[in-house]
């Protein structure tokens, strides 16, 4: 049974920052957002973490050869029906309900569960880290009887969140042609309500769900890394955490195969917290994403006023 770390929350709240640390610990398999796999790896062809198009990946390579006998045995078009079927944050309140999923709840569940089972055993990992982070999928693959999944949760600001998706951001993986999704203030917070009370849910029907703050993780990541591990059940010995400088972490090649641009970065990495938020988010969209969030923001722990959120 593979070992699943499933990395939760809405885009733009840190996941890439936890998953990319997560992959320099021994014992662990990061695959980045495996929910794009299918389009983005499978039909674009869009290059792997390690820079490498997804079609050359000698990782990739093997463990769609042990998943599936080679990427050219799965259905892409199946796997996006069965995703609009039951993969949507409309689908949570029936996934969430105690009766049994339906066979197409499964059969999407499979899919995944095959790449983590393969993934574990070409990369010799006893945890697959998968930062997909939509909540419908964590609560698909809870049904899913031959992974032990966990969840990390990880919330940031909403306001911090909300500033994030206004910026443009290329994505490297397509040549600097294409930009990452934005959203408007308005639109990010109604999303970061849905996603981050789904989670709430889905910890209240039995999956071991920790939750995480971005703001505390990116201040003190060994103390993050070391309650992560704990959680997991994976061994660490202080050495593990050598890659950790008090201001940066020194990263090695992974092979994400999906995520946000900081997926290719090798060598140092700067570890500081984001606040320009602060700042740059006009008070007026400030003020409408603090009140469309305020009752989770107050259970999160984060204060009204941003310059108390520094």
């Amino acid at each position: 049974m593979a070992q699943v770390l499933f990395l939760g929350g809405l885009g733009r709240s840190g996941t890439t920052l936890v998953e990319r640390l997560l992959g320099e610990l021994p014992g662990v398999c990061a695959l980045g957002e495996v929910v794009h796999l299918w389009q983005r790896d499978l039909r674009d062809d869009e290059r792997c973490g390690c820079g490498s198009r997804f079609s050359g990946c000698a990782f990739w390579k093997r463990v769609g050869q042990r998943a599936f006998g080679g990427w050219a045995g799965v259905d892409v078009d199946r796997v996006h029906a069965l995703r609009d079927a039951v993969e949507r944050t409309r689908h949570i309140p029936r996934l969430a309900a105690g009766t049994a999923p339906t066979e197409a709840v499964r059969e999407y569940a499979a899919y995944y569960t095959r790449v983590y089972t393969a993934a574990a055993e070409v990369s010799g990992a006893r945890l697959v880290v998968d930062s997909s982070k939509h909540s419908a999928l964590a609560h698909v693959l809870r049904w899913s009887d031959r992974i032990d999944l966990r969840v990390v949760h990880v919330v940031r600001d909403a306001r911090g969140v909300a500033y994030s998706w206004t910026k443009k951001v290329s994505r490297p993986e397509t040549d600097g042609t294409d930009e990452m999704t934005r959203y408007s203030p308005g639109r990010s917070a109604l999303l970061w309500n849905a996603h981050n009370a789904a989670f709430g849910l889905l910890a209240r029907r039995g999956v071991p769900v920790r939750r995480i703050r971005y703001e505390e993780f990116v201040a003190d990541p060994r103390a993050g890394l070391l309650d992560i591990a704990d959680f997991a059940d994976l061994p660490l010995h202080p050495s593990d955490l050598d890659f950790l400088r008090p201001d940066h972490a020194d990263l090695t090649v992974g092979h994400s195969a999906a995520g946000n641009p900081m997926r290719f970065t090798v060598g140092r990495l700067p570890l500081r917290r984001d606040d320009a938020w602060v700042h740059a988010l006009p008070s007026a969209q400030r003020r409408l994403v603090g009140a469309v969030c305020a009752p989770l923001l107050h259970a999160y722990g984060y204060p009204r006023n941003p310059q108390e959120a520094r």
